[in-house]
C-alpha cells in the first residue's frame, strides 16, 4: 500500500501542474485586460455604480449654501446678494417660460431630470426653486433662438449637435423635403425614389460600400455592433472610457444603467496597454471609437451637473489622436476586429467627409445620425459590404435581423437628399475652408479676453464644438451658465459642459458672443463667487465633500 503513495503524489502533482498550465494563459489575460482599463471610475463600471449608490442625498439650507467652501461671512453675504438678484432678473424676464416649464415639468419626465442635474445636487433645491431654467422656445432664426417672453439667445446648445449650418438651412432642407415627399406621404415599408440617391452620396462620404437606415443614432450603433457580431462569430465590444454611444445598454455599461452587460469591454482611451488587450484576445468582435473624445480622452461628457471642483480637463492633440486612431486600425486589421466610427454625434461638422477624413483613418463602419436628414431624426451605418450582409447563403435560416418600423421615411428621406445635395454642391462646401483655424482662433480671442480680465475661465475647442474649463479650484463654478442665460447667450442642460456653435456665426455674431460671455463671467467674479484662499485647493474641496458624505451618511 505504502508503494502506490509515491505514485499517487506524482499524479496529484501532475494533476496541479496541468491545473495550472490550463489557468494560467486565463490570469494573464484577466490581469492585461485590468491594467488596460483606465484608472478613475470612467473605466471601471461596476465600480462607478456602486459607488453612485452608495452616494447619499444631503443637500446644503440657506445658511451653509453660500459658504460651502469655508468662504468668510463677508463673501458668503455678496454671494446670497447676487443669486437673488439673478432670481429676481429671472422671475421677471422668463416669466412665461419659467411658467410654461413648471406645469410641464409634472408631466414630463425627462424635464425632472434635466432639472434634477444642472448643477451638482447639494444645491440643486434652492437652485431649482429660483433659478430654473425656461425651456420652451417659440422661434429660430439665423443664430439666435426666441423665447415666449421675446427674449432673444445666441444659441450655444446647438440641439445636441444637429445644428451644424444653421437653423434656416435646416428649416429650408425640411420644407423643401416635405413638398417632394407629399405626393407618397407617409407610406412605410416601401422606399421613395430619392432613397437611391441618398445611397450613393453616403458611400462616397463614408467611402463604403453598403447603407442601411434607422430610426436613431443610437438604433445604428446597435445595428452596427450586432452585424460586427454576427460575421465574426466573437461576442464582445470595446468601447473607451467616458465615450458616449447612445443609451443603449451594451454601451453603457456603468451609471444610468440598471443592468451591467457581460460582453463589454471598457480600456484605456490613447493607451498602449489597450492595444495589447486588442492583441492577444480572441472574443473581441468590435472596437467603437466615439471622435468627440478627442477633446477629453477618458472622460464623460463634462455637464455641470457634476462639476464639483475645477479639475475638468480638455484639449485637443490632433496629431497624437490621428496617430492613436491609426494603431486601433492597424491592430484591427491585423486581428481582424471591425473598427466602427460612431459620428453620430460630430456628424459631418469637421470635414465634408466627417471624422474619418478629419482624422486621416478610415473605419470598417460608420454610423451617422442627427444632423444628416436635414434636422429629422434618422440613424445611418455606412459599411463594408462583406459586414452589412444580413444572412448567409449557406445557412439560410442563420440571419442577422433589424428593421424599422419608420426606417427610411419618406419626408426623412426627401429631407436628406436636400442635405446632402447643398454639402454636394462646391461652393457650398466652401464653408469648410480654413474651419479648424477660424474656430480655434476664435477660441483663443476669447481665452485672451478672459486672461486679461484675470478671469479663471478658459475655453477648449475641437473645432466648433467647445467645452469650458477653470482655472482655480472653486466649488461654485456651475453658477455661470446662469450668468450666461442671463446675458442672453442659449445653453442646453448641460451647462457650459459643451458649446455646439453652428457654422453660420459671422465675426459679428461672435463678437457679441463674446463680449457676453466675459461679461458673464465679470459679474459672476464681482459677486464672490470665485473666492478662494491659498488653502483652497481641489483635492482639499474633493476631501470635503467625502466629509459631508460620510456625516450625512451617519445621520450627523
Amino acid at each position: 500500500m505504502d508503494s502506490q503513495l509515491p505514485i499517487l503524489s506524482f499524479a496529484a502533482g501532475a494533476v496541479a501542474l496541468t491545473a495550472t498550465a490550463a489557468v494560467a494563459p486565463r490570469v494573464k489575460a484577466r490581469i492585461a485586460l485590468s491594467r488596460a482599463k483606465h484608472r478613475s471610475l470612467t473605466g471601471h463600471s461596476k465600480m462607478s455604480k456602486l459607488v453612485a449608490r452608495l452616494v447619499p442625498h444631503y443637500e446644503f439650507d440657506i445658511n451653509d449654501f453660500f459658504a460651502s467652501d469655508g468662504a468668510p461671512a463677508e463673501v458668503a453675504a455678496k454671494r446670497q446678494d447676487g443669486f437673488f438678484r439673478m432670481a429676481e432678473l429671472y422671475k421677471q424676464r422668463f416669466a412665461r417660460s419659467r411658467e410654461m416649464t413648471a406645469e410641464a415639468a409634472g408631466q414630463i419626465s425627462d424635464l425632472q431630470f434635466t432639472a434634477a442635474y444642472r448643477v451638482p445636487f447639494q444645491y440643486s433645491r434652492l437652485v431649482r426653486e429660483h433659478l430654473s431654467a425656461g425651456t420652451f422656445m417659440q422661434a429660430s432664426s439665423g443664430v439666435t433662438l426666441k423665447d415666449l417672453d421675446g427674449n432673444l439667445f445666441y444659441d450655444l446648445a446647438g440641439s445636441y449637435g444637429v445644428n451644424i449650418f444653421g437653423y434656416d438651412f435646416y428649416k429650408d432642407c425640411i420644407e423643401s423635403g416635405e413638398k417632394r415627399a407629399h405626393a407618397l406621404g407617409p407610406v412605410l415599408g416601401f422606399y421613395h425614389p430619392v432613397v437611391a440617391e441618398n445611397v450613393r452620396r453616403l458611400r462616397e462620404i463614408s467611402g463604403l460600400d453598403e447603407v442601411s437606415f434607422h430610426m436613431s443614432g443610437t438604433e445604428a450603433v446597435m445595428q452596427a455592433v450586432r452585424l460586427a457580431r454576427y460575421h465574426t462569430r466573437r461576442t464582445h465590444l470595446v468601447r473607451f472610457a467616458g465615450a458616449y454611444h447612445g443609451w443603449w445598454g451594451d454601451v453603457q455599461p456603468g451609471v444610468g444603467n440598471p443592468v451591467s452587460p457581460h460582453e463589454t469591454y471598457t480600456l484605456a482611451d490613447m493607451s498602449e496597454r489597450t492595444l495589447h488587450v486588442l492583441r492577444t484576445r480572441r472574443d473581441i468582435a468590435c472596437v467603437l471609437v466615439n471622435p468627440l473624445q478627442a477633446l477629453h480622452p477618458n472622460s464623460n461628457a463634462p455637464s455641470d451637473g457634476s462639476m464639483v471642483d475645477s479639475s475638468r480637463k480638455a484639449g485637443v492633440d490632433r496629431t497624437a489622436y490621428s496617430e492613436w486612431l491609426r494603431k486601433l486600425r492597424d491592430v484591427c486589421t491585423e486581428r481582424n476586429m471591425v473598427l466602427i466610427f460612431d459620428e453620430v454625434f460630430v456628424g459631418l461638422r469637421l470635414a465634408p467627409g466627417g471624422a474619418q477624413e478629419y482624422f486621416c483613418v478610415r473605419a470598417d463602419m460608420v454610423t451617422y445620425g442627427k444632423s444628416l436628414a436635414g434636422g429629422l431624426p434618422i440613424g445611418v451605418v455606412c459599411g463594408k459590404r462583406e459586414l452589412m450582409r444580413r444572412f448567409r447563403d449557406d445557412r439560410p435560416a442563420d440571419i442577422c435581423f433589424a428593421r424599422g418600423t419608420f426606417n427610411s421615411h419618406p419626408y426623412v428621406m426627401t429631407a436628406m437628399d436636400e442635405f446632402l445635395s447643398r454639402l454636394a454642391n462646391e461652393n457650398f462646401r466652401a464653408v469648410y475652408n480654413g474651419l479648424d483655424e477660424i474656430w480655434n482662433g476664435r477660441a483663443r480671442q476669447l481665452n485672451e479676453q478672459l486672461a486679461a480680465q484675470n478671469l479663471p475661465v478658459r475655453v477648449a475647442s475641437l473645432s466648433s464644438i467647445w467645452t469650458v474649463t477653470y482655472t482655480e479650484p472653486s466649488r461654485y463654478n456651475w453658477m455661470l451658465q446662469y450668468y450666461l442665460r442671463a446675458e442672453g447667450l442659449a445653453l442646453s442642460w448641460v451647462g457650459t459642459g459643451r458649446f455646439i456653435f453652428s457654422l453660420n456665426y459671422t465675426e459679428a455674431d461672435f463678437a457679441e458672443v463674446m463680449q457676453r460671455f466675459v461679461a458673464a463671467a465679470a459679474k459672476m467674479e464681482q459677486d464672490g463667487w470665485w473666492w478662494h484662499d491659498a488653502t483652497l485647493t481641489n483635492k482639499r474641496i474633493r476631501r470635503q465633500i467625502l466629509r459631508e458624505m460620510i456625516s450625512s451618511g451617519f445621520g450627523r
